[in-house]
């Protein structure tokens, strides 16, 4: 079986292509970027619009195949931008009734845990998904994933943003504050029980630097204080599960020192850091490819009346059972 995933829930249009035995076929993307930072929904959209032909034929060429070799056309269906959520919908849609193959609605966290358990072969972890709208602790319990602890208002990544924007760094901004190294500031450290909040720390960050503060000092501790946050969380998650792997997936995955604090508290509680390739951490087609076909032998395909996109998808709504890695 050979699946065609398209990933369109924010600024990156991706096209995967993946077999049933976990074979990574093609991994092609096209990301929207802005010189002025952040992401304007109808420009995301009419950029996904303009270079979604030219990347699935990038990723049928990579994988060496034509379109009649697909026998299933996933796609997010959500949670994200409506109007890039949209885009994607669209095109699987059609290629799905052009082709007459099944048509499978992906959730997107999920699929950013499946590809991480494929890739790193973890079997059972504690998650943590870190990206710009999502900051969540995960376990699997019983017939789904469980939000152990959460974000109570933004995701990291957006927050990383908002104060890109702020000190005038393009978008994304969060590879350019990894870069900065400066001075501890104090800021709030906003940890309630396993959930956390950012909004707090962004005001107090944009305070400092419009007081005058240096702005490489503030960007520097906003960034310690926060992974910090997301690091102790996901310390008191492995404590209560008794697991010993943590699974670290989503954009802000790839964060070099979420990375470092992550693999110390990891040594020091003799469990196991496992981060999928900085490819397959960001939005992907390859993850959507790779989940549409776990839901294609779980649950089967979709009518297109029921593919409809759902921007507000949470992954705990999804009956989802733990699957058994393929054979490497």
């Amino acid at each position: 079986m050979i699946a065609m995933g398209i990933e369109s829930t924010a600024h990156t249009f991706g096209v995967g292509i993946a077999d049933e035995r976990g074979r990574i076929l093609a991994n092609e993307m096209s990301s929207y970027s802005s010189e002025k930072g952040g992401m304007r929904p109808f420009d995301v959209a009419e950029h996904h619009a303009k270079r979604a032909a030219e990347t699935i034929k990038r990723a049928l060429n990579k994988a060496s195949i034509s379109m009649k070799d697909l026998d299933i056309i996933g796609f997010s269906q959500g949670p994200g931008i409506w109007q890039a959520l949209s885009v994607g919908a669209s095109i699987a849609r059609a290629l799905s009734k052009l082709l007459e193959i099944p048509l499978i609605g992906v959730n997107h966290p999920i699929a950013h845990v499946e590809i991480g358990r494929l890739l790193t072969r973890a079997r059972d972890p504690v998650v943590v998904y870190i990206s710009g709208g999502n900051t969540q602790i995960l376990t699997h319990a019983s017939d789904r994933y469980v939000v152990m602890g959460e974000t109570l208002d933004i995701g990291f990544g957006n927050a990383q943003e908002k104060l890109g924007r702020i000190v005038g760094l393009g978008f994304p901004a969060g590879p350019e504050m990894d870069r900065i190294i400066g001075n501890w500031v104090d800021l709030p450290y906003t940890v309630k029980g396993m959930d956390l909040a950012f909004s707090g720390i962004l005001t107090e960050a944009e305070r400092l630097i419009k007081s005058g503060l240096r702005k490489e000092d503030v960007i520097w501790s906003f960034v310690e204080v926060c992974t910090s946050m997301i690091a102790e969380v996901a310390e008191r998650a492995l404590a209560h599960t008794g697991k010993n792997e943590l699974l670290l997936v989503g954009g802000v995955a790839a964060s070099p020192r979420l990375q470092e604090k992550m693999r110390i508290m990891c040594e020091e509680r003799n469990a196991v850091l496992k981060v999928p390739p900085a490819e397959f951490s960001r939005d992907n087609g390859a993850m959507i490819a790779w989940t549409a076909i776990l839901s294609f032998k779980y649950g089967g395909a979709l009518s297109i009346e029921e593919s409809s996109i759902k921007p507000y998808w949470r992954i705990d709504d999804v009956q989802w059972p733990l699957m058994d890695l393929p054979d490497s």
